[in-house]
């Protein structure tokens, strides 16, 4: 009797509480692990290749720790790229609220699993071999079933307290948090034509998901820091894997690279500024942002006031591109040009800029004369900044 109700308070390990949290902080750091590195940039974007020792472990850990099936995340996951802030995203805060994606994205994950048109659609390429019919797809709760087990045979009556975090770990930080707070608050590296945005720029606790608006704008890359000061558990443990013949890297967002001493723009410098486009507009951002600030600081100084009044409450949206503004913004840009010449012809030349690449049905010798004849446009524009950032595009290679 002693032994059964030391076994029900203890369990086999006998561990401290401290010890159980350490347990807790590991084991639900493999699942965010399996799901960032296997679920998404593997299965869903085909970043890179896992070796079958990699992929089966993280499909068989999943299984116990979650219930999800390969087949169904990834095909969700396409279809919210694919249909990104639409009515038909399965969890937009845009579309959906905030409070909805953050506190029901389980909810909304299995309605979601449960339309066959997005599995027909979206799940190609995922695994389809005998354990993945026979077992994960046939008994999807029988995995966790036997995580309840193990956590209450390892740590007693606790091990439901143990079992239900893990249980709760992903539908909170990914279903909730990534897919809620990741399109509704944070800040930007680029203006990505969704509402995406990096929580954090230390990609820890969701295991580099953090950066989520890196991975919008470059969806296959199986990187997702792109500044100097971000950094990506993720990929780290890719790198490990990598290093040991587990993973091969398939592909990772384009890094800028500048000649020094060309002047004049060429197929070359074509090639580079389009697969760099994201990087491209969001430092042609920045220097609107700059020019923005230098304005309202030259109309405070000579003491117009009215136009200094007006152009005060845009300086947070102003160097966002058009498209993403709302009326009432669009609305008060003709009266921010009246006020300077400068800022409209700063607006004006990243429209023309940005339509080099959306232009899909021009050569390459009819974009190639388009970019040259920017890049001699903003030179002849009189204003310094501009004149350096076509200096700098003319560079890429």
């Amino acid at each position: 009797m002693n032994s059964l109700l030391d076994f029900l308070a203890h369990g086999i390990l006998h561990f401290s509480w401290w010890q159980i949290l350490l347990f807790v902080a590991v084991v639900t750091h493999i699942t965010i692990i399996g799901v960032t590195v296997y679920l998404h940039r593997c299965q869903a974007h085909r970043a890179l290749d896992l070796h079958p020792i990699a992929s089966h472990f993280f499909r068989f850990w999943l299984w116990m720790t979650t219930g999800m099936l390969t087949g169904q995340w990834a095909a969700i996951h396409r279809k919210h790229h694919a249909k990104c802030e639409t009515e038909e995203d399965p969890h937009s805060p845009q579309t959906r609220g905030l409070w909805k994606v953050l506190l029901e994205g389980a909810e909304l994950y299995r309605a979601e699993a449960k339309n066959e048109e997005t599995l027909r659609r979206f799940s190609h390429g995922t695994p389809n071999d005998w354990m993945e019919r026979n077992v994960y797809t046939r008994f999807p709760i029988l995995g966790v079933s036997i995580m309840m087990v193990i956590d209450v045979a390892l740590f007693g009556v606790v091990g439901f307290t143990v079992w239900a975090v893990q249980m709760a770990w992903i539908p909170f930080w990914a279903a909730g948090v990534v897919n809620g707070l990741g399109h509704f608050w944070g800040y930007r590296n680029f203006n990505s034509s969704d509402a995406s945005t990096n929580l954090l720029p230390i990609g820890i606790i969701i295991g580099g998901e953090e950066l989520h608006n890196n991975h919008h704008t470059f969806a296959t890359s199986a990187k997702l820091s792109n500044k100097w000061y971000e950094f990506d558990i993720g990929w780290m443990y890719i790198r490990m894997m990598q290093a040991v013949g587990l993973a091969k890297v398939k592909k990772v967002a384009p890094t800028p690279r500048l000649t020094k001493g060309k002047l004049v723009a060429d197929h070359e410098t074509l090639q580079a500024v389009l697969s760099n486009r994201y990087e491209v507009m969001a430092s042609y951002a920045k220097a609107v942002k700059q020019a923005y600030r230098q304005e309202l600081s030259h109309l405070k100084e000579v003491g117009e006031r009215e136009k200094y009044k007006v152009m005060r409450g845009a300086r947070k949206w102003f160097d966002k591109e058009e498209s993403s503004l709302n009326e009432p913004q669009k609305r008060q840009l003709p009266q921010i040009f009246a006020n300077s010449q400068k800022l409209r012809t700063y607006i004006e030349l990243r429209t023309e800029l940005s339509a080099i690449w959306e232009r899909s049905s021009a050569s390459r010798e009819q974009l190639l004369t388009q970019l040259q004849d920017w890049c001699h446009r903003a030179e002849q524009s009189g204003i310094k900044a501009l004149q350096e950032f076509a200096s700098r595009l003319r560079r890429y290679a």
